[in-house]
């Protein structure tokens, strides 16, 4: 509990995980929109919406991956960062690299 206070511990790590399945489920949504409005948008939209929808479900997907990685890296760094530091208070050598 006093990691958890004292900001040692992490939890949006944790939440970074909630954000990525709660953008594939909008995601899937998107695309029903697309397809379920597809006589207002087809005046819009270059594509055909089933084109756009099947888009939308490969990229969209995808792209909160991507943002959902970068964002778990600066994690990953800190953490790393902090084995270092832990490493070096306790006398051990770290390697170089």
């Amino acid at each position: 509990m006093g990691d958890f206070l004292s900001f040692r511990k992490m939890i949006t790590p944790a939440v970074i995980y909630i954000v990525f399945w709660l953008g594939v489920v909008a995601s899937v949504i998107a695309a029903l929109v697309v397809l379920g409005n597809s006589s207002t948008l087809a005046s819009s939209s270059p594509l055909p919406p089933a084109v756009s929808a099947i888009l939308i479900l490969i990229f969209g997907p995808l792209i909160v991956r991507i943002y959902c990685e970068l964002l778990m890296v600066l994690f990953r760094i800190y953490e790393s960062l902090r084995a270092i530091e832990l490493g070096k208070a306790q006398g051990r050598s770290v390697p170089t690299v």
